[in-house]
């Protein structure tokens, strides 16, 4: 009887191939959100705090301390109605909204006829954090010059005071022209603008002309990606029968919110286990900052070509196994953060977490890393982020200091990237140092856990200022463009002809020599250390890679600060100079009645044991012993407090 109820359980599974009758469990694939061509796609879900338009925004290509729970759509209720409403149709007024997918944009306030002051909501559950905008504008006039200004923003460098603009969309121009996002604004400044509880505040202010009247407008920081976004993509690919032949989609994890973190393994199927086991691994990841929307177009474009039908493509995905997380912060995406995840920490300052509940998508990274290194070698590993103060693509790298064999391998890919895209990504601008402060980054961790080609690729918000692309703004077709070349500098990279390889060593070996010589000038040792390598570290000649305010942990997340304080531990006491514990010893001696004729002051011998003052006590005070490993012993609590203290 037992055994006809398990063959009609739908959760068991017999596999004749490790033994007949040998029972294993389906895997519940329904408690997965994977994106199929028969259902439907996962609707984002929301902190239960946030309230969210039904209206679903797509483009041409707080209350509470802590996060607590989310559902899909957001708080329940009605929706807030805006703060005002139209008096009638000659009524100028702008409407604004930012209650959808990714948008952040606290409040409007009108200060004028045709001029707007705005407040960016900090990321959720914390007090800081505010570059990301993306907002709607409606009601707009044709042909008057509106001004915007942001004033609350917490960087005190920013592209915008170099040229950079804001983006703009127009729904009509994208219906009626198939006109997207594009770079609009004049009379653009960056400057402090106030100081609110000893932190400072700077302010974007621009003006813009809109192209229709009774339009629907949207403002972004850069060309929005949202978790929606994503998924759509990733059904399109699971749904084509080619392309779901090597694309493997799996859940990592679920997010704080229930938001799902996607895998992606590509790679074309193996002839035998052997070949299969030779393969390298290479591991790419994007979005642990939720705004800096650029590296997912970098990783729309490297799936766009290694999931093509190029025959360099096809060459990529019978060498290597990629392991790709397309979207490692969606909680952050959602609700438009710039930073930081439903914990109100960023998340990549924490890749050494142990608190797997606090940080799940961090932690199964890194787990699923982990694995994947006990099974083959990992050749590569690229987190691909925005930069808000720097222009072009660049990359930070480590240095290598253990194995002198070894020295500037970790500069090599970068600088053949660089040669790749010469009008995009810079090697002047790329850094390969490891700091204290960055630590818990994705790119020291891995590279602590052995893959010594261990990158964060940075892309600016702007644009170049190399070759043909010099002073003009990416799009997001130039980004995608990147994908394409770190495909294209793998295969360079591991070309079996190693010409390629050994030119950009013997490059870097002149370059480094020059700097070094250029420090010693600086150093005003002229050239008399020639070939002195030694007398510098490679990491004396690179200036901070510091690209961001959140240099530092910000420590636990918010949620579990209280529970800290509970368990909160004794502070040490302070442990007493030498100074200090003779005199005490001196004290309680006199206290004691003790004569002692030596005064010496209390010395300590390399062996442990003390001369002196201490010695004489050892011989006139009450039940003192000397022991043979130099410890004093002691009848009472008193001296033995002293002594520890």
């Amino acid at each position: 009887m037992l055994e006809a109820a398990l063959l009609k359980s739908k959760q068991l599974l017999f596999n004749h191939l490790e033994g007949p009758g040998v029972p294993r469990l389906r895997e519940p694939r329904g408690l997965f959100a994977v994106p199929t061509s028969r259902g439907p796609l996962q609707a984002p879900r929301w902190p239960v705090e946030c309230e969210v338009i039904k209206e679903q925004i797509q483009h041409i290509v707080a209350k509470g301390s802590y996060f607590t729970c989310s559902r899909v759509g957001g708080a329940r209720g009605p929706i807030t109605s805006p703060a005002i409403s139209l008096e009638g149709p000659e009524d100028t007024t702008l409407l604004f909204e930012s209650r959808f997918e990714s948008g952040n944009l606290q409040k409007a306030v009108r200060v004028g006829p045709y001029e707007y002051e705005l407040t960016l909501r900090m990321d959720l559950y914390t007090n800081k954090h505010t570059q990301w905008f993306y907002f709607q504008v409606r009601n707009t006039r044709k042909g008057i010059t509106y001004r915007f200004s942001i004033v609350n923003l917490m960087k005190p460098k920013s592209l915008y005071s170099m040229g950079m603009k804001p983006l703009l969309y127009s729904q009509r121009d994208a219906q009626t022209h198939g006109v997207g996002w594009r770079r609009e604004g004049g009379n653009i400044r960056y400057y402090r603008c106030s100081s609110e509880e000893g932190q400072a505040m700077y302010c974007l202010t621009w003006t813009a002309c809109f192209p229709h009247d009774h339009d629907t407008c949207y403002f972004a920081h850069f060309y929005p990606y949202t978790f929606s976004d994503l998924q759509r993509y990733l059904l399109a690919v699971v749904s084509d029968p080619v392309r779901s032949q090597y694309c493997k989609l799996r859940v990592l994890c679920s997010s704080l919110a229930g938001n799902t973190v996607y895998l992606l393994t590509i790679t074309s199927p193996s002839q035998n286990p052997a070949a299969s086991a030779a393969k390298k691994a290479v591991v790419l990841s994007a979005r642990v900052h939720p705004g800096e929307t650029n590296g997912s177009w970098v990783m729309r474009g490297f799936l766009d070509f290694i999931l093509s039908d190029s025959p360099d493509a096809q060459l990529l995905r019978e060498l290597f196994i990629f392991k790709v997380v397309p979207m490692l912060n969606p909680d952050g995406v959602i609700v438009g953060n710039y930073r930081c995840s439903l914990a109100g920490r960023d998340l990549n300052r924490n890749y050494q977490t142990i608190l797997k509940e606090s940080f799940p998508c961090i932690w199964h990274t890194r787990s699923m890393i982990q694995r994947v290194l006990e099974e083959r070698e990992v050749l590569l590993y690229c987190d691909f982020h925005g930069h808000s103060r720097k222009n072009n693509v660049f990359m930070y790298g480590c240095n290598n200091k253990s194995a002198p064999s070894q020295w500037l391998h970790e500069r090599i890919f970068p600088l053949m990237l660089s040669k790749n895209a010469p009008d995009k990504f810079s090697f002047h601008s790329c850094k390969f140092k490891v700091q204290k402060s960055k630590e818990g980054t994705g790119r020291i961790v891995m590279w602590r856990m052995g893959i010594p080609n261990s990158y964060t690729m940075e892309s600016t918000f702007s644009g170049s200022t190399l070759g043909r692309k010099s002073d003009s703004h990416f799009t997001s077709e130039d980004l995608k463009s990147l994908g394409y070349h770190i495909c294209d500098t793998l295969l360079d990279f591991c070309d079996p002809d190693r010409t390629k390889f050994l030119q950009c060593l013997s490059e870097l070996q002149e370059l480094l020599q020059h700097q070094i010589h250029q420090k010693l000038k600086d150093l005003g040792r002229g050239q008399d250390s020639d070939g002195a390598w030694s007398d510098i570290s490679l990491s004396d000649i690179e200036s901070s890679t510091s690209g961001s305010n959140s240099s530092q942990s910000d420590g636990l997340p918010a949620h579990l600060l209280s529970m800290a304080e509970k368990f909160h531990q004794k502070k040490k006491k302070r442990l007493r100079t030498r100074k200090e514990r003779n005199e005490l010893r001196q004290k309680y001696a006199l206290s004691q009645g003790l004569t002692c004729q030596d005064k010496t002051p209390v010395r300590s011998t390399p062996d442990g044991a003390y001369h002196g003052a201490a010695s004489s006590l050892g011989q006139c005070g009450r039940g003192l012993q000397r022991p043979p490993n130099g410890r004093v012993l002691h009848d009472g609590p008193a001296l033995g407090s002293s002594l520890d203290g």
